[in-house]
């Protein structure tokens, strides 16, 4: 008797088991996100349900911009390929989205025919219907690139007359679903024309919720002077904190991102080390994918929570007979109200909740009678969800991102720059001399060697002591001049001859010129009796 009610219990105390981070994410959006999603219509107000395809793709990158930003030209010179329906040109001459993806033969997969295929994350796009999938396409390519990451081309995004123009679907709404499902989004801005349209304002305001994921890019930087460059750059950032209204500053990396010879060559160093760190963030993302899967899943889950407790007060407040229509224009106008009674009671952030104003829009074509109650049991369910299965998550997914290589993007203009003298700070700071026969320090030693006999070496040493007077001329912190030190004393007996004091001063002359300090002592540093001769 009663034995279901033991095994509801059981079901509860027994944790979820998991093959890995991705069968977790679908198991527990099935069975405990989806029915609160369902009964409370989560889809018609703000985003269609996931499928697995959503969890099991590839990280993919949204590059949005106005047209002749060179959002193109970036990805070709990503992937060194052209790729199918590809067009380049200073008129806007991208009109559709192209999600650029790994495939084993070249070739273009409309639209209509790439929102049928389970395989692919696109399928809840035909909801935007014809004039939408009749300028959405996927250019399929094999390249070592595409293998880790997939990349979407948007159209140029219009500016001045041409933005009157109706593009036959909700612009802005696009770019929302697929903001939703990227791990990165990258704005490109030209050097010579930032005005920010409406267009790409309203643009922009639509990814509200996903700041964690955009990145700036000022393209063609090498064609204005430093100065002008530096001015170009304050008025970027001054605009886009109009827009982008965050406390933190965003991230913006200035350089000419294509296989040209740069027009003006004076910034060329800033230009190599800002393409690396934006090439690392790109390579991060498969590292991150599950992580930030996790994340908006999380993100979701409390979205449709709130959505859930304003759906229900709609419904509690509904007449039974008489008025309804009437009451239903009365709850629309106070819906700013009902939001403040909701966070009030249920402690929820202001954060949390939906756009007043899309909500608002939202609800006028809705029938108030169909809502649904407040079903604690389904609250309940994503609760224990955010509460417990996610913790469990978190743990896999640590697990499974330190088994996976800390670069796995390969290919492309990401090859260009790893190895060989053309890599990242390649002979600069310590790594200086490294194809020299000659020991570098050498150059300097005479100088070094100076200052050296007027410490009073004894036995051809001086101690930590007498060296510790010279180190800290250089104003340099105790715990640079100590790892500086632990490099330098190359026999580790506490004392420093000639050629490890010389070697002390050359590495303080490294960490002064802006470079930073090499964990360990690279061979071509170490002082040429020290080596060992095979």
């Amino acid at each position: 008797m009663f034995s279901w009610m033991g095994k509801d219990a059981r079901r509860k105390k027994e944790p979820e088991l998991f093959q890995t981070v991705s069968d977790g994410l679908k198991r527990l959006y099935s069975q405990k996100l989806l029915p609160l999603e369902e009964s409370y219509r989560f889809h018609d107000f703000h985003s269609p349900a996931l499928e697995e395809a959503d969890f099991d793709n590839k990280p993919m990158v949204l590059l949005v911009g106005q047209y002749s930003t060179g959002k193109t030209t970036f990805i070709r010179h990503l992937i060194e390929q052209d790729f199918p329906g590809m067009r380049i040109g200073p008129e806007p001459t991208t009109d559709s989205f192209i999600a650029v993806m790994h495939g084993e033969q070249d070739g273009v997969v409309p639209g209509n025919a790439l929102v049928v295929d389970p395989k692919k994350p696109f399928r809840k796009l035909n909801a935007f219907g014809n004039a939408f999938l009749n300028r959405f396409n996927c250019a399929q390519l094999p390249n070592p690139v595409l293998e880790s990451i997939s990349i979407i081309d948007t159209p140029g995004i219009l500016s001045g007359e041409k933005q009157r123009i109706s593009r036959g679907y909700d612009f802005a709404a696009v770019l929302e679903w697929f903001a939703e499902r990227v791990d990165r989004i990258i704005l490109l801005f030209d050097a010579h024309k930032l005005d920010i349209s409406d267009e790409f304002s309203e643009v922009i305001k639509a990814m509200k919720n996903h700041e964690d994921k955009i990145r700036v890019v000022l393209n063609k930087a090498d064609q204005i002077h430093t100065q002008q460059l530096m001015r170009v750059y304050g008025a970027l950032m001054w605009s886009l904190g109009k827009i982008i209204n965050t406390p933190e500053v965003i991230r913006v990396y200035i350089g000419s991102f294509w296989s040209q010879p740069l027009l003006i060559a004076e910034n060329r160093k800033l230009f190599e080390a800002e393409e690396q760190d934006l090439f690392r963030d790109i390579q991060s993302l498969p590292r991150n994918a599950a992580l930030r899967k996790l994340n908006d899943l999380i993100k979701r889950a409390r979205l449709a929570k709130v959505h859930a407790y304003i759906i229900s007060s709609l419904k509690k407040e509904m007449p039974s007979v008489f008025g309804k229509e009437n009451k239903k224009k009365e709850l629309i106008n106070s819906l700013g109200d009902i939001y403040q009674k909701i966070e009030r009671e249920h402690q929820i952030s202001p954060g949390d909740f939906p756009s007043l104003k899309k909500m608002q829009e939202h609800l006028q074509t809705m029938d108030f009678t169909k809502f649904q109650s407040l079903k604690p049991k389904l609250l309940d369910m994503v609760d224990d969800m955010l509460a417990n299965d996610i913790a469990r998550l978190m743990t896999m997914v640590r697990q499974e991102e330190a088994q996976m290589p800390k670069q796995i993007v390969h290919g492309g203009a990401f090859e260009g720059t790893m190895n060989g003298p053309f890599g990242a700070g390649y002979g600069e700071g310590a790594g200086e001399g490294i194809d020299e026969v000659e020991w570098v320090v050498g150059r300097d030693k005479p100088m070094y060697d100076e200052i050296f006999y007027t410490l009073s070496p004894v036995n051809g040493k001086v101690t930590g002591a007498s060296a510790k007077k010279e180190m800290v001329k250089s104003k340099l912190p105790n715990t640079v001049l100590g790892k500086i030190w632990k490099l330098a004393d190359v026999d580790k007996d506490g004392m420093l001859d000639d050629e490890e004091f010389a070697l002390a001063n050359h590495l303080i002359k490294v960490k002064l010129e802006g470079h930073e300090l090499p964990n360990e002592l690279p061979e071509h540093l170490i002082p040429p009796s020290k080596r060992r001769h095979e």
